[in-house]
């Protein structure tokens, strides 16, 4: 599969572990490329950062309008109705980015996968379906869209998961990121759930502890 245009981050010195972070809808690549210095990741820990650019396609809930989306919402209510092969399309795709940070010598296990909002709901299903050991998950202000469809792969059975919500957000309610907890709770995960006094949106403050999450699996 050919791979999505992406920004790239490289560090100071040569990569040992990658970082590949799923913008929200209507956004792209760009949309994460700053906080990377606010991470206080060392200057030797040899993270690399990916930030794909979603395609462009219409969004029915957006009255069709042509935008960057991994995947289409066919209607705005608390179960998210979504379009799951589209979903799924995009998850491969990530998967592709994971294949070629492998054939560039990073081990799986040093991979992280994180996403915000629409691209959270790609990150579960990428990295739960995913079939070599992966380092992580971070799901920022997202919800768990193909709960009752996915078929996690025995490989990551026990994969480390951050699920990390505002607890004023107006657009993916904080109920949906306990939902996700749930719902992993009962597939035998053990998510960690860490809420933030905000809206739909990142904080200084969830950004060092993603920083945190980011030492303590590639770095301590």
């Amino acid at each position: 599969m050919p791979l999505l245009p992406a920004v790239e981050i490289e560090p100071p010195v040569p990569a040992t572990a990658s970082v590949i972070w799923l913008h929200g809808l209507g956004a792209d690549g760009h949309d994460f490329e700053p906080v990377v210095p606010h991470l206080g990741l060392p200057q030797d820990a040899g993270v690399r950062f990916i930030f794909p650019h979603a395609p462009k396609i219409p969004v029915t809930i957006n009255n069709g309008f042509v935008m960057p989306a991994w995947y289409d919402i066919l209607e705005m209510n608390l179960d998210r109705k979504v379009d799951v092969p589209q979903l799924e399309a995009s998850a491969a795709a990530v998967h592709a980015f994971i294949e070629r940070e492998i054939a560039r010598g990073i081990p799986g296990e040093r991979i992280i996968i994180a996403g915000f909002s629409q691209g959270g709901a790609v990150a579960y299903q990428a990295a739960l379906t995913y079939d070599k050991p992966l380092g992580g998950l971070l799901a920022l202000s997202t919800y768990f869209a193909t709960a009752e469809s996915i078929e996690v792969h025995a490989a990551n059975k026990a994969l480390a998961i951050r699920i990390m919500h505002g607890t004023a957000d107006g657009v993916v309610p904080e109920s949906l990121g306990r939902t996700a907890q749930a719902l992993l709770t009962e597939m035998g995960y053990a998510p960690e759930y860490v809420t933030y006094a905000l809206e739909h949106s990142v904080s200084m403050e969830e950004l060092q502890d993603i920083g945190g999450y980011l030492r303590a699996w590639l770095v301590d």
